[in-house]
């Protein structure tokens, strides 16, 4: 989620994506049978937040424990899993009350192969933001190829992925070609096959600390990327007698958390 085109929609990129002739080959003939969306935590050891706090701790993906070399990251969400849980066992063997914080989870970490690998892989992010997709990737083979990952610095990325979108007016639209229904498909029927279920009366879990602010700010400035970033609908600029307004279909929502990353107002 670090692109700076307000203009950009991921859903019609992936869309676009599997239409390559290279990606086609392997999906003609196939049925869609559901669709889901998720944003990954990808910032890697520098992202990582604190992990104990008195009574709990952050284990797996929740705490980004995810190999952004490898995007992948189920193999460290069990192994950290296992060192929560012995961990929370040693503690209350030893008569812990439960409230106190653990930190012998973190100093398990550590010492463990999950520091290692994350500690390898830990400039990749900051070699492609900082250098972009070709050269961050020349440099982050010659960095695990030629140095292990042991490179004797470790870049800082502090740049937060809604910091980085540019006006709307210094940017060109892309031109995504209409969905075939076959290879690639149209956004609310692939929100359909979600099979999310909200009850009918439910109240708006999606709230604004500002409502004025998608109009007053986001919509000049940088075209209202919530409903290109949104990859189920859910955000909508309504044109009325009275001007633009701001829609939230909250009964589209399948929990992505994409707009608590991206949106440039963190509102």
């Amino acid at each position: 989620l670090g692109y700076s085109n307000p203009h950009l929609s991921p859903f019609d990129e992936f869309q676009q994506f599997k239409q390559h002739k290279l990606i086609r080959q392997f999906l003609e003939g196939g049925k869609r049978v559901s669709y889901g969306a998720r944003a990954v935590v990808k910032g890697g050891l520098q992202a990582l937040p604190k992990l104990t706090m008195p009574g709990g701790l952050l284990a797996g993906d929740e705490a980004g424990f995810l190999n952004n070399l490898k995007q992948k990251g189920t193999h460290t969400a069990m192994k950290t899993g296992m060192l929560a849980a012995e961990s929370v066992f040693n503690a209350l063997k030893a008569g812990s009350s439960g409230g106190e914080e653990l930190h012998t989870y973190t100093e398990a970490y550590q010492n463990s192969w999950v520091y290692e690998e994350l500690y390898a892989a830990r400039n990749t992010t900051g070699w492609l933001h900082k250098f972009g997709l070709f050269i961050g990737s020349a440099l982050t083979w010659a960095d695990q190829l030629f140095f292990k990952g042991k490179l004797p610095f470790t870049l800082s990325d502090p740049k937060p992925d809604h910091a980085t979108l540019k006006p709307a007016s210094k940017c060109e639209k892309p031109i995504y070609p209409k969905p075939d229904g076959i290879i690639s498909f149209d956004k609310l029927s692939s929100v359909f096959i979600t099979n999310t279920s909200h009850e009918e009366d439910q109240p708006c879990h999606l709230t604004l600390k500002d409502e004025s602010i998608p109009i007053a700010v986001n919509l000049p400035k940088y075209d209202e990327p919530a409903q290109r970033y949104c990859p189920a609908g859910v955000y909508e600029i309504v044109e009325e007698s009275t001007g633009p307004r701001f829609q939230i279909n909250a009964q589209n929502c399948i929990h992505c958390k994409t707009c608590d990353i991206k949106d440039p107002s963190q509102n």
